[in-house]
Order: C-alpha cells, then sequence, then structure tokens
C-alpha cells in the first residue's frame, strides 16, 4: 500500500533555497567576495574566470545564490542581471551589492522569468552550480536560446554525473530525516551535454570535465556554447 503526501506538508524548492541561503554566513569582505566570485570550480582560487563568458556588454545568471558573481561584473560596468528563486538570496544579494547601478536581482523562477522576458536579450548567459544543473534542459536550453542575442555565450558548470546515472537525478532537499522536498538535477557525460545542446541549435560547443587541483578529487563539468551569429541562417 502506497502512502499518500499531503503536498502542503511538502517544503517547496524555494524554501529549500531560502534555508540554503540562510546557512552560507556572509563572512567574506566584500573585495574579498569579488575576487572570489567566479568559483565554476568548487575549489576556491581554481579553475577559468569570468574570461569564458567573453566580453559581453550584457550577461545574466541563473540562480545568482549570494550575488557576488553579478556584482564582479556589475563593477566592471557590464549590465549584470540575475535571477534567483530564494526570496531570501534575493534579499541578501540586494542588501550587499544594490549600490552597484548596473547590477539588477530578480526573485523568480528560471523559466518563468525567461519565459516572460519578451524584448529582453543577454550577451551571455550564465550558471554557476545553479539553474541549469536544476532544471530540465528540454524547457530551459529554448528559452536561453531565444534569450541570447546572435552569437552570445551560454557557459553553466556544475558536478559531473555519477557513471551510469543519467538524465533526472532526484533528491531529497531536506535529507532522511526532515519535511520531504523533492529537487531534481540533471546529469549528463561531456559528449551527452554537447549532443543535446547542438540539438536546440547552440554552436561552437565545448564541454568538458576540468580537472580538480588533486587528481583524486572529483573534477567539473564546465559547458560553452554560443547562440550562432547572425547571416549564419539559423
Amino acid at each position: 500500500m502506497s502512502t499518500r503526501i499531503d503536498p502542503a506538508q511538502t517544503v517547496s524548492p524555494a524554501g529549500y533555497w531560502d534555508r540554503y541561503g540562510n546557512g552560507q554566513a556572509d563572512i567574506e569582505s566584500p573585495e574579498e567576495a569579488l575576487k572570489n566570485a567566479f568559483g565554476w570550480c568548487q575549489y576556491e582560487g581554481h579553475g577559468p574566470g569570468d574570461e569564458l563568458l567573453g566580453e559581453p556588454l550584457t550577461a545574466l545568471e541563473l540562480g545568482f545564490g549570494r550575488g557576488n558573481a553579478v556584482a564582479v561584473l556589475a563593477a566592471k560596468g557590464i549590465a549584470a542581471s540575475g535571477v534567483d528563486v530564494s526570496p531570501v538570496q534575493r534579499e541578501r544579494a540586494t542588501a550587499r551589492w544594490a549600490h552597484l547601478p548596473n547590477a539588477e536581482f530578480t526573485c523568480s523562477d528560471a523559466v518563468d522569468f525567461l519565459a516572460g522576458a519578451d524584448g529582453r536579450r543577454w550577451e551571455a548567459i550564465y550558471s554557476i552550480w545553479g539553474a541549469v544543473w536544476f532544471t530540465d534542459p528540454g524547457r530551459l536550453l529554448p528559452l536561453i536560446f531565444d534569450r541570447l542575442e546572435p552569437g552570445g555565450r551560454l557557459v553553466f558548470s556544475h558536478a559531473p554525473p555519477v557513471p551510469g546515472a543519467y538524465g533526472a537525478q532526484g533528491m531529497y532537499g531536506a535529507g532522511f530525516t526532515g519535511r520531504p522536498v523533492w529537487l531534481y538535477r540533471w546529469a549528463y557525460e561531456p559528449e551527452q551535454w554537447a549532443d543535446i545542446m547542438t540539438g536546440h541549435g547552440f554552436t561552437d560547443v565545448d564541454v568538458r570535465v576540468h580537472p580538480a587541483p588533486d587528481s583524486e578529487l572529483l573534477g567539473t563539468l564546465i559547458a560553452v556554447a554560443r547562440r550562432p551569429p547572425r547571416g549564419t541562417g539559423k
């Protein structure tokens, strides 16, 4: 006999990320936060930086967390926007970085935000262990493609997949002793990601696992692709 769980008793994904945000202490100074903002990899000071975005004038982060990456771009004069499903994260990011005139933080689901962003496009859209990992690429990638300027870049990073476990991978966001909250992450090998992105119209696709600073540690999957520029017939 199955047990039916009352949805009212579950924790929403936004609630999960609120709790995650509340568990992060802003112990860094603003200068340190900007220095370490572009952590594509999970090891501080390791891996590439914001050069993966090219030289955009406009950029959008999907799942901005503390807002540090948006802030570092805004500090360079880039019109930097970010969207995050967590009200707590938006409140904290705004409190810390609202003084930057080029920084914009929105609280919304990434799919809903992109679907409603009629008329807006960005030269770079990126996700650092963020919404691209936690969203069905069949829903998200077409929206990203539509919201990129021709020639614009998509860049994202997250953990490599567990071998043999691909597609949607479920997890209990509150652990095994908390209230039930279901989260899903989409896991693919680099060549699978490349095929998926190419199938959605992206070109110049480069997906690889960046090695950890210690060869015995877990690396980082990093993907870079772009929307074809104007005049290519796509």
